[in-house]
């Protein structure tokens, strides 16, 4: 783990062509047993990222209900402060604590109504939000462990700076297509597989008709 951020685990479910939603945002993916699974791993990690898309696509709350345990702190990527205070993670923010991550762009009638709110609005970077910076921010405030969930996006951010520590991955049975659905990684993409970020298998099981495959990225 490195010393100045968090251990990063990316946390997806994806169809077998690689999608992650659909062309129209439809990401309902995981079976019961499968989102079990995953709130287990969300109430053993310090907190939970996302991007603005995802809570505008999805409205999820990003606690953990299908098991027992603590819920992570949510920390929302938003570099202009537009998220919806009739969203769910707004309405909740006094039950379950929150951060929002903005830029130095933000509107300021957008950060003066969210400031009515009880979460915490952090402004690191300029126009986009700086990834390394927020993850050094993070471990100050003894965020060791970040359970990445991310669009294509947001995980290619983090993937193309190597801030990915391991990836858990469940392969669901559909096949959506669409060049214009989402996949696992978005961004700009590697030009070479030799540029790409080397993984190293952990382990695969299965959930009756779902793979979960396992993996370290070596460093």
């Amino acid at each position: 783990m490195a010393k100045s951020r968090p251990y990063i685990i990316l946390s997806a479910a994806m169809t077998v062509d690689g999608k992650i939603a659909t062309k129209s945002g439809d990401s309902k993916l995981s079976s019961k047993k499968d989102k079990i699974r995953i709130h287990k791993l969300r109430s053993k990690v310090d907190g939970i990222l996302v991007g603005i898309k995802t809570v505008q696509k999805d409205n999820p709350l990003l606690t953990v209900r299908y098991d027992k345990g603590k819920n992570p702190i949510r920390i929302i990527l938003d570099s202009k402060a537009s998220i919806s205070t009739k969203s769910r993670i707004i309405k909740t923010c006094h039950l379950v604590p929150t951060i929002l991550i903005v830029s130095q762009y933000a509107p300021l009638k957008n950060l003066q109504k969210l400031k009515k709110f009880p979460l915490e609005i952090i402004q690191i970077g300029q126009k986009q939000i700086d990834i390394k910076r927020l993850l050094e921010a993070l471990w100050k405030k003894n965020l060791k462990k970040i359970l990445l969930e991310g669009g294509g996006a947001i995980n290619w951010s983090f993937l193309k700076n190597n801030y990915i520590d391991e990836i858990i991955i469940t392969i669901s049975p559909y096949l959506v297509g669409g060049e214009h659905a989402t996949s696992l990684v978005g961004g700009k993409g590697f030009n070479l597989i030799s540029q790409s970020q080397k993984l190293k298998l952990n382990k695969i099981s299965t959930l009756k008709n779902e793979i979960i495959i396992h993996y370290y990225c070596q460093k």
